[in-house]
């Protein structure tokens, strides 16, 4: 079996013999060290995805060197109400006094002695004198309020003097990172939220249950912090497998969780409350779509709002897309018309496995009989429910009646699943063999979407459906009379001759 790596944004497919990850996040690194050896670079562990959807707080230098330096005030500790002007701190640092005229010369000669913390202003005027300004030092490379010879080297060329003066510099809510202002707040040795999911408008958190006290606060920060950002909510349940949506509380901003989100360059519409989106998915969306040509033919099982079904209709391919939530599948139909392909897309509300045993089959029985040897339609079936999809596999034993299409024309199926295993790929495989009744060896390939906790991955097994699952052989008597048939059973396993 072939496996497929994904790691972040900056994917790189690397083909190996064995799919394995450690019991947590620590499996990471090793990874990072192979992808390291062939780009010669090791990426942070937290990454901006595709479209800014996962957000996380940068660090700056001033964070590895003292971190306690750019803190607010520490009287802000334990705070759940926010209080903006409870942040206002005085901190002494070093700079230097400069005639206006040649401020930029100093600037470009002094670039890394001088202040590059990204909010606070660089350059200030002197209220005591309109043709100096003072040039702000970074405390941290200027740490005894004194030059070291190179600079003071450079200022002597410059006509500057090279005497370090003390500034007052008043720093207040705005000018802190919301991690700095959440680090401040939470009791000391906590976990700071920094990062949360964007969809539209909304930021969209999931608090550990020691930061619940000071969720308004936090979701408070965030708004302030990102532009765009009005509304502020957080999960309060797991998804429901069913609909596949999960009760959540609006911590900040406006109650509106009716939202637009571009993935992929296609719009689109939702309620962020009643149907499921995951912004971490536009990759994979990309990719399964990628696989199709022109004049193929997808069946989305669970097609929630459309980011595989409208992509594939703009490629000119045949969707039928289904949801059994209704309020997903209002949405699916929305979206088709904003995108214009709602001819090219036949939408239904229905369980999975009717939209199989129904609509799927009828097409594939209309279809593939009439399939050559040099036909060029693909099949396509996409389950994107990974807590539950590998069950639905037994849909497809016997699904159909007759003689096999040509091995090339037979579906390929695109199944999602979480796995927990030491060896998820070798699990999701067993796990749908299990369900399907045949091997799958040297038939699938499995791609590790995303790790969605420590210890939980989130996969997609490929694989072309086998001929002897799909098909059910007619018996050969099955055109007699039924009096004289000889076979009984469902599946002719057993003959029994009627008198």
């Amino acid at each position: 079996m072939r496996t497929l790596w994904r790691l972040g944004y900056h994917a790189k497919l690397l083909k190996t013999n064995h799919f394995r990850t450690a019991a947590s996040n620590t499996s990471f690194p090793a990874v990072w060290m192979l992808l390291a050896q062939r780009s010669g670079t090791i990426p942070g562990l937290f990454v901006v995805v595709k479209k800014n959807t996962l957000f996380t707080m940068p660090k700056t230098v001033e964070d590895e060197t003292n971190p306690e330096l750019y803190l607010p005030h520490p009287g802000v500790r334990g705070m759940t109400l926010l209080n903006r002007e409870a942040f206002k701190r005085t901190l002494v640092v070093p700079a230097l006094k400069v005639k206006k005229e040649i401020v930029h010369r100093v600037l470009k000669s002094l670039k890394q002695s001088v202040l590059q913390r990204p909010g606070l202003k660089r350059v200030l005027e002197d209220p005591e004198d309109e043709d100096s300004r003072f040039v702000i030092l970074d405390p941290h490379k200027v740490p005894e309020f004194s030059l070291g010879e190179s600079e003071q080297q450079v200022l002597k060329e410059l006509d500057v003097p090279a005497e370090v003066c003390k500034y007052h510099l008043e720093l207040s809510y705005e000018n802190f990172k919301s991690e700095e202002i959440l680090r401040a707040v939470l009791p000391e040795g906590q976990e700071v939220t920094s990062g949360f999911s964007r969809v539209g408008h909304i930021a969209h958190l999931n608090l550990r249950d020691h930061q619940l006290p000071y969720r308004h606060l936090i979701g408070q920060v965030i708004m302030d912090k990102n532009p765009g950002v009005t509304c502020v909510v957080n999960k309060t349940n797991i998804i429901d497998s069913t609909y596949r949506n999960f009760e959540m509380e609006v911590l900040a901003g406006e109650n509106n969780l009716v939202t637009k989100v571009k993935e992929n360059n296609i719009s689109y519409e939702l309620d962020f409350s009643k149907v499921y989106w995951n912004p971490r998915l536009s990759t994979e969306h990309s990719r399964i779509v990628g696989l199709l040509r022109a004049g193929d033919v997808l069946f989305d099982v669970f097609a929630g709002i459309g980011p595989f079904a409208i992509p594939a209709a703009k490629r000119q391919c045949r969707v039928f897309a289904n949801d059994l939530n209704p309020d997903s599948y209002s949405w699916l139909l929305h979206n088709c018309q904003l995108n214009k392909v709602h001819t090219k897309v036949k939408a239904f509300n229905m369980d999975g496995r009717a939209f199989l045993r129904g609509p799927v089959r009828e097409e594939l029985s209309k279809e593939l009989p009439l399939l050559g040897e040099e036909q060029k339609t693909a099949f396509h079936i996409v389950m994107n429910l990974p807590a539950l999809a590998v069950e639905f596999l037994d849909v497809f034993r016997h699904l159909l009646v007759g003689e096999p299409c040509s091995p090339a024309g037979l579906p390929t199926v695109h199944c999602y699943g979480f796995s927990k295993h030491s060896d998820p790929a070798r699990d999701i495989q067993e796990r749908a063999e299990a369900v399907l009744g045949t091997s799958l060896a040297g038939r699938c390939s499995t791609f590790l979407v995303r790790n969605v906790a420590p210890n939980k991955e989130m996969l997609c097994l490929s694989f072309q459906i086998p001929a002897d699952v799909l098909y059910k052989r007619p018996c050969p008597d099955e055109a007699k009379p039924a009096s004289k048939r000889l076979c009984t059973s469902q599946d002719c396993s057993e003959e029994k001759v009627l008198s």
